[in-house]
């Protein structure tokens, strides 16, 4: 990771992600703890489109599928009580939405390329990918 991409991924966590961070805790209705892997989301050359493309890669649908999630104090409650950890990342190699997440003991994983599939059907996917297995699993 070069300078520039340094320089975007600090301009990102210090001016946009606070507000993203307060946006997921709301749709929650409560902080989980959240690892998000910088490094491995920040890629080489495309600094230019994390402002753009992360949110809508990674936090947005999270915030949807919360909302979707939380809607009544029933899966406000059983979100709650099962979800301890959020954990962004990329592997490198998932750019589908039907894959990009994983949830086991607490543990919600989203793997994703942080450039590849932002809107569209890309984005759908991701949504529902996060509520059915958080839904499934509560």
């Amino acid at each position: 990771m070069g300078l520039k991409e340094k320089r975007e991924k600090q301009a990102f966590i210090d001016n946009q992600f606070p507000e993203i961070q307060k946006t997921i805790f709301n749709a929650a209705k409560f902080e989980p703890e959240m690892d998000i892997q910088w490094d491995a989301i920040a890629t080489d050359g495309e600094s230019h489109l994390y402002a753009e493309a992360w949110p809508k890669v990674y936090f947005e649908p999270l915030v949807e599928a919360f909302t979707s999630i939380t809607q009544d104090d029933m899966g406000a409650e059983a979100l709650k009580e099962s979800l301890k950890k959020i954990v962004i990342t990329n592997d490198g190699n998932n750019s589908n939405g039907n894959k990009w997440c994983q949830y086991e003991n607490g543990v919600l994983t989203l793997t994703h390329k942080p450039t590849s599939n932002v809107s569209g059907s890309g984005y759908a996917e991701r949504v529902k990918s996060v509520t059915k297995n958080i839904e499934d699993a509560l």
